[in-house]
Formats: structure tokens, sequence, C-alpha cells
């Protein structure tokens, strides 16, 4: 092995390096992910339906991007759904907010809209939205419509 093959596998080897670090990165970014905690808070919400709402979805105020749905689970005692969201700190939301499972479009994904309130009191991490507006279930409503007993 010569001294000039060497230095070509040393130079490929480290080419290859920086090509998997930065996919890795990218990926880390496709994705939004936090390599570590990041400056968000934890907000809770209990819905009756979130029909459709996923692990991942964008939590919105007036159209603006502040958080994601971090976890979905069944609150067993109250026998309806428990969302956490990730929320950045900077983000002031109020006591009083609402919190509203949307749709983007007509058939688009859904997505957590906080409609801010008017308290001057702040939510921290840990608490709660207590105001929801569940996921509006269209099969229901044509169902209803098809019917004849829609209200």
């Amino acid at each position: 092995m010569t001294t000039q093959s060497v230095k070509l596998e040393l130079a490929v080897g480290i080419f290859v390096l920086i090509g998997i670090l930065a996919l890795g990165w990218l990926s880390i970014k496709m994705a939004r992910m936090e390599l570590v905690g990041g400056n968000f808070m934890t907000i809770h919400a209990h819905f009756t339906s979130i029909s459709g709402l996923r692990s991942g979805a964008a939590v919105e105020i007036s159209g603006v991007e502040v958080g994601r749905v971090n976890q979905i689970e069944l609150d067993t005692k109250q026998m309806d759904a428990l969302v956490t969201m990730k929320i950045r700190t900077n983000v002031a939301i109020q006591e009083d907010a609402i919190a509203s499972v949307r749709t983007k479009g007509l058939i688009g994904d859904r997505f957590v809209k906080i409609s801010p309130g008017a308290s001057d009191t702040l939510l921290k991490s840990g608490d709660r939205l207590v105001q929801t507006e569940p996921a509006i279930d269209f099969e229901e409503l044509i169902s209803q419509f098809i019917h004849g007993s829609v209200k």
C-alpha cells in the first residue's frame, strides 16, 4: 500500500462520514425532532373526540405553528382523550384559551388550534387547558343528513 492510496482512502472515509452526519441531521430536521429538550412547555387538554389527530400534529395560534402534539392517550377515569402538547416557552397561553381539533382544508391533516383567551393568568408547564372543542366527525354529519336527523 502506497502513501497515496492511504491518503485517498482516508479522504473517501472522511467524505462518507460527513455525508452520513449530514443525512442524520437532515432527517432529524425534516421530522422536526429535537435532539435535546429544547425550549418547550407541556400543556394538557381533554377532548371528547380527537378523530384523526396524531402525535406530531401541529399546534397553531392564529395560523402560526407554536408547537406539536406530543402524546395522545385515553384517560380511563374520564373516558376521554388526553392530549399532551409541547408549546414553545416564548408563547403565552391564557388559562381561558380554547383548544380545538381542526382540519387543514377539506381532507387535510388534523391539528390543534388554540384560540387566545382574555385572562391575565398564563398557563405554566404541566397545566391544563380547560376549554376544548372536539373534532368534527364528517362521516357522522353525512349519516345524519342522509337519514334526515340533522338539527
